[in-house]
């Protein structure tokens, strides 16, 4: 059950207890019949009623409703009703769960000295009497109960609160090492051949070199590729272990996607308009991701020779838009993808937009507009 549900039940239970104690106390009242020995038989009734219904509220205001149902339990003794202080009783156990047992007890200590004064006001007995049946109005035994309920039950919910900590601190642990987990096994699995192709790639331009011969485009590309797969690799790593604390790559490396992406073939032009301005380290990053992984789709799937990627900077947002000339059509649905599905992800969860589909005269476009004040 969520807050808003334990809230209202927590709600209709004081209520119900509220009027079962007033429907008490009015029975135990009207039994007495003293009430009209002394003329003031009506404020007798009110403060019976007032000192029950008072309760619906003791979550909320404990300290006030302690208050005033000591004060109706001191005014209806003087009005000539001899009615145990049950609702007080609550109200005592409701300030201490609380928290407020020193307000508890001092309220308790006025309650328990002045109900004997209020029985002599009402002049229904002599001094002896009216001290026995105050002490009967309200035990102290009663009250010490009270008191012991409450700070009982308030001790059991700080142990749950407690423990609830625990276990979510427990459970960020885990996290945290499985984290560190999945960061081992990535270096255990992929630095080593990434390792292999990069040092195979630079052998073999070195040799190249040395012999004279002109180095082939591919290769050139594979070695640059393998050098950012291990940087890219390494950033990883570091984000898993940071949390994602430190973003390796925004945009001011977009100008070096792009030129990678022309050493592989593909003419790609970079317009960045706008002032630069300071940007949420989170929207820097995903700036770069959403134009690294437009342009990888771009390599390996659309078939393009051409490709733009321009990034408006806005007093509130960064707009970014990749489009090519490749193979898709009007009216083609886009491909399902991870890479796809990703850029999404990322978008959405800084608050933005991000619409990818076939453009009206072909090819395939990307736009994504990141906020820049609300971002987290």
């Amino acid at each position: 059950m969520g807050a808003g549900g334990t809230r209202m039940r927590d709600g209709i239970a004081d209520r119900g207890i509220a009027v079962g104690v007033t429907a008490a106390l009015l029975v135990t009242g009207a039994s007495s019949g003293q009430g009209g020995a002394t003329g003031a038989e009506p404020l007798g009734y009110a403060l019976l009623a007032a000192g029950g219904l008072v309760l619906a509220a003791r979550r909320r205001a404990p300290v006030a409703v302690l208050a005033v149902t000591g004060l109706c339990a001191v005014g209806y003794q003087a009005a000539g009703f001899d009615v145990p202080a049950v609702a007080f009783l609550f109200a005592v156990y409701a300030a201490v769960r609380a928290g407020h047992r020193a307000v508890a007890v001092a309220a308790s200590v006025a309650v328990l000295a002045l109900l004997p004064l209020a029985a002599l006001a009402s002049g229904l007995h002599d001094t002896g009497e009216a001290f026995a049946r105050a002490r009967g109005a309200l035990e102290i035994a009663w009250l010490v109960a009270a008191g012991a309920a409450g700070e009982a039950l308030r001790q059991a919910e700080r142990r749950a609160d407690e423990a609830e900590r625990t276990r979510e601190e427990t459970a960020r642990r885990r996290a945290d090492e499985e984290r560190l987990r999945i960061a081992r096994e990535l270096h255990d699995s992929l630095t080593h051949q990434i390792s292999v192709v990069k040092v195979q790639a630079e052998v073999a331009v070195h040799v190249a070199r040395r012999r004279g011969e002109e180095v082939p485009p591919a290769l050139l590309a594979i070695q640059e590729a393998g050098r950012e797969a291990a940087r890219e690799l390494r950033a990883t790593l570091e984000a898993l272990r940071d949390d994602d604390t430190s973003p390796p790559r925004g945009l001011d490396d977009v100008p070096e996607l792009v030129a990678r992406a022309r050493a592989l073939g593909l003419d790609v032009t970079l317009a960045i308009e706008g002032p630069r301005q300071d940007v949420p380290a989170a929207v820097d990053r995903t700036v770069y991701r959403v134009v690294q992984e437009s342009l990888t789709n771009v390599a390996r799937h659309a078939g393009a020779r051409t490709a733009s990627v321009r990034i408006d900077c806005r007093a509130d947002a960064l707009a970014v838009r990749v489009d090519d000339d490749g193979g898709a059509r009007p009216g083609a649905p886009p491909a399902p993808g991870l890479g796809l599905l990703g850029m999404r992800e990322r978008v959405t969860a800084l608050g933005g937009r991000l619409r990818a589909g076939p453009r009206d005269g072909g090819g395939f476009t990307v736009r994504a507009e990141l906020p820049v004040e609300q971002a987290p």
